[in-house]
């Protein structure tokens, strides 16, 4: 089902992405070489009890995952393009590391991600993650009353082919308010002018992410981390954005 919210809604759910945000902040700047992925997620767990938050992945356990998450953040490095699960490994020199969170404070959602590069980066690394930060704020600037998710799509999309990109229209932005994951579904391609007219009120996460070689994705061992099939780096950026009268309104703003 898809909702409008009110303006007190939405600065309800500002709260919410204000909190996402300096999670991401703070794990970001605490990944360094040398630093395990599960201390990542030991950071955002704290972070999350200090707030009296809650957390969006811990028991989530989608068609897609192979279990109950059992984290609260997503540590996606190198080669794994989406639902990263932490475990122990220490952050090398130019690794490409995406963080990927939502939480929940008091009833509303907001959901956030950003790639980093851990130490030393390789050019080509550099690229992936401009383009792909440039992606999301060109589906973000088309987040306007008049236009429709088409137009999204179409403007992430714009993006990537014009560098070359091929894009996995399997994952996507989505709906965002009491629950992480609802309506509509914005593909990170399509046709500008088809789709869901946007509205004043409308709420969605929108997040582009890309793999430098591929399109094609195989599921890790572990049940849940999404790589790229040959074996190519990749780039995830997401924000939380309110359509309104007066122009798209990013809540999970870093």
């Amino acid at each position: 089902m898809i909702e409008l919210r009110t303006p007190a809604e939405i600065e309800r759910l500002r709260i919410a992405g204000e909190f996402v945000g300096s999670v991401l902040t703070a794990t970001a700047a605490a990944s360094a070489v040398g630093v395990n992925l599960l201390e990542l997620d030991a950071l955002a767990h704290d972070m999350i009890r200090a707030r009296g938050a809650e957390s969006c992945y811990i028991d989530y356990h989608p068609s897609f995952g192979g279990s109950p998450f059992g984290k609260v953040i997503c540590t996606s490095v190198n080669d794994a393009a989406l639902h990263g699960l932490p475990h122990d490994y220490r952050l090398r020199d130019g690794d490409v590391l995406s963080l990927d969170f939502a939480a929940s404070v008091d009833g509303w959602v907001s959901d956030s991600a950003v790639t980093i590069i851990v130490g030393t980066p390789r050019p080509e690394d550099q690229r992936l993650i401009e383009v792909t930060s440039r992606a999301l704020d060109a589906g973000i600037a088309a987040a306007t009353v008049g236009n429709r998710i088409g137009d999204i799509s179409a403007a992430i999309g714009d993006v990537a082919h014009a560098a070359g990109l091929k894009v996995n229209l399997d994952f996507g932005g989505h709906g965002v308010g009491t629950i992480m994951h609802g309506d509509p579904h914005i593909a990170n391609d399509g046709r500008a002018g088809r789709g869901l007219p946007l509205r004043a009120g409308l709420v969605f996460a929108i997040e582009p992410w890309f793999m430098l070689g591929t399109k094609k994705l195989y599921t890790d061992e572990d049940g849940w981390t999404l790589r790229s099939s040959d074996g190519s780096r990749a780039a995830h950026f997401e924000h939380t954005v309110a359509v309104t009268d007066d122009g798209p309104v990013v809540l999970s703003a870093r």
